[in-house]
């Protein structure tokens, strides 16, 4: 069982065998239940194993997709749902690039991993995306430096569902207490400003978030 806040249900990924290990889980729910801005834990796949009220509400709006919902694998969302342009703001280089660097890093170091494998099949099955992954990710890294591929601390667009935010800023915050941590999770969450922002011109976006070609890989002329 995968312990969700606000609304637990099973899932197909593995959770701590020990009823101590789920006891915390449980609890842990309660705790991100309480934070008013949404929040989640995930394993090194990004699949995700909490996620409390303020995470659901964020996605509200987001239609259904049969391998790419932000409840179940926050990087499949990134990368590949519709929709993700419409929550994430500046979605190419303020997120979909820096979680392609989260994957990289994750494919180095658990090369076997079946999940992220299946992940990696599915973006060379996307020319686009597999732009992005091998030719648009160096460039990037190479502009912004190692540091811009870090989440933590990182500032962001959003565009909230509650008309008294809209589009706005969030502030990116790992906090990962040490029995997360020995337990291979992660939490993550967005500090929503106090302060919106004008919404940004938004742009045409395809199936997968990116546009017809990607700003960081040059567009071919003709």
């Amino acid at each position: 069982m995968a312990y969700q806040a606000g609304g637990r249900r099973p899932a197909p990924r593995p959770v701590p065998e020990s009823p101590e290990g789920q006891a915390y889980l449980q609890d842990y729910a309660l705790l991100l239940d309480a934070v008013p801005f949404p929040s989640l834990v995930v394993d090194h796949r990004w699949d995700v194993v909490l996620a409390n009220g303020a995470f659901e509400t964020l996605f509200q709006a987001v239609a259904p997709h049969p391998t790419a919902m932000p409840g179940d694998n926050f990087l499949r969302f990134l990368l590949f749902h519709p929709d993700a342009g419409s929550v994430f703001g500046g979605h190419e280089a303020g997120w979909c690039l820096p979680m392609l660097a989260q994957f990289k890093a994750a494919l180095e170091r658990y090369a076997h991993d079946h999940e992220l494998q299946s992940i990696r099949r599915e973006i060379a099955q996307d020319p686009l995306m597999e732009a992005a992954f091998r030719q648009g990710l160096p460039h990037w890294l190479r502009a912004v430096g190692e540091e811009g591929a870090h989440l933590d601390g990182a500032v962001r667009q959003l565009r909230h569902p509650d008309p008294l935010l809209g589009a706005t800023e969030c502030r990116v915050v790992c906090e990962t207490p040490k029995t997360l941590a020995d337990m291979g999770y992660a939490r993550y969450t967005l500090v929503l400003r106090a302060s919106p922002r004008p919404p940004a011109p938004r742009r045409s976006r395809r199936a997968g978030g990116l546009g017809p070609h990607l700003s960081v890989v040059p567009a071919p002329e003709g």
